[in-house]
């Protein structure tokens, strides 16, 4: 299920969908690899995902091919990662 961005304070653009109860995705459609600097920005976005009022899980469900380095930052602050 698609989710309002505007609802977490996030921009219109954003895509986030619920995959279950209890977690929420940011969805990133594209060829690019997701670098480090990606992956700080899209961090600040699941944070912002995260202190909505609903405890739940977050995850980035992503195309793209994500940077070790990426992968391991993303993953130390909690976020799980779905290759589609």
């Amino acid at each position: 299920m698609i989710l309002d961005p505007k609802e977490f304070g996030l921009p219109a653009r954003t895509v986030i969908e619920q995959i279950d109860k209890g977690t929420i995705a940011l969805i990133i459609d594209r060829k690019s690899r997701i670098i480090m600097a990606d992956g700080k920005k899209i961090l600040e976005k699941l944070c912002k995902i995260r202190t909505a009022p609903l405890s739940v899980g977050i995850a980035l469900k992503t195309t793209a091919p994500v940077c070790s380095k990426t992968k391991t930052f993303l993953e130390s602050h909690g976020v799980k990662l779905i290759f589609i």
